[in-house]
């Protein structure tokens, strides 16, 4: 029998995916690419902001992972894309009209204490974005729950911004008819007194920068279920959970529909670092999420609860991988020489 030589290389995830052959930086720029539409609809909807935000957080993002690899004195990761990632998402997760030193600053903390401090991309245990965004809250509470923009369609140099409660926010404190009469403040020049679902479909009330359009997030989605870079597995269980929670509330169509929970189900619970490897324990992972998120908005201090949710089921993720691990290799599947 000949001797063999090792080629058996172990490492943290994530790993060339399995599915589609695609390696870590070309899964990563995919997800960026998906995400611009969303964009581009804020801008239309809240002003040129928006854009300076997200590109002040991705400056933030990439500083941070800069001089995360001069620390760990590891190769530049810059060009992978994955801290343009965080910037997109923690800019998404932010008021259009916050001032743009913050999101500098919580992108560039973020890496620095989830990436770097853990070792890296694989390594981290938390959300990345939603760590920024946790560390945003606890350093401007005030400019992270006031400076919701008014929907101002197609009038994108305008600097004035006018700022406006969120219809999760004017729920929890006033109840439904209240987030209800919102809309009738908004400029309705596109849909004239349409259906508010339709207008918390589209996008045209306050919100996060990146949560407002549900129809583009779900085409974004669309196309990394089409490259089969995520699965639905996650996110509809987060759906379920936020759904089952929603019959606490006076509306469960504001509950689904004028949040995070889209971006949140889609673009942050699937991370494949801070997410389970199985089904199974995706589907509790999820679930997990969706509860917690509407056990937070109806029950907790704040009116959207989903960027703490899966950064509390992030913590359980280990557990789940052990708990529900992938299925063992057969021994006849190995080969003897």
């Amino acid at each position: 029998m000949s001797a063999l030589k090792s080629s058996l290389q172990l490492s943290f995830g994530p790993h060339i995916n399995s599915h589609n052959g695609l390696s870590t930086s070309q899964i990563m720029w995919r997800v960026n690419i998906s995400l611009l539409p969303a964009l581009v609809w804020a801008v239309i909807i809240f002003g040129i902001n928006p854009l300076l935000v997200t590109l002040a957080s991705v400056c933030g993002a990439l500083l941070g992972e800069y001089l995360m690899c001069v620390a760990l004195k590891k190769p530049s990761t810059l060009a992978d894309g994955s801290a343009v990632c965080t910037g997109i998402l923690l800019a998404y997760t932010l008021p259009p009209a916050i001032p743009f030193y913050m999101p500098l600053i919580g992108a560039f903390i973020g890496i620095i204490f989830t990436k770097g401090v853990f070792g890296g991309l694989g390594y981290n245990i938390f959300n990345v974005a939603l760590i920024s965004r946790a560390i945003m809250m606890a350093s401007f509470p005030v400019a992270m729950t006031t400076l919701w923009a008014r929907p101002k369609f197609l009038k994108f140099l305008h600097v004035d911004v006018v700022t406006m409660a969120t219809p999760l926010a004017v729920l929890k404190k006033d109840g439904f008819t209240a987030a209800l009469s919102l809309f009738s403040t908004i400029d309705d020049s596109v849909l004239g007194n349409g259906s508010y679902i339709l207008k918390l479909i589209l996008g045209l009330r306050p919100g996060s920068i990146g949560e407002v359009s549900v129809v583009l997030i779900l085409l974004g989605a669309a196309y990394l279920l089409y490259k089969r870079i995520i699965k639905l597995t996650i996110p509809l269980a987060v759906i379920a959970g936020v759904a089952i929670m929603g019959f606490f509330s006076s509306s469960i169509v504001i509950q689904m529909l004028g949040g995070g929970l889209w971006l949140g189900a889609f673009y942050m619970a699937t991370d494949y670092v801070t997410s389970p490897a199985t089904i199974k324990g995706q589907v509790i992972f999820g679930l997990g999420v969706g509860l917690l998120t509407g056990l937070i908005r109806n029950f907790g201090g704040y009116p959207e609860g989903i960027c703490y949710a899966i950064l509390l089921m992030n913590i359980l993720t280990p557990a789940l991988n052990e708990w529900f691990p992938p299925r063992k290799f057969s021994e006849r599947a190995v080969i003897h020489e």
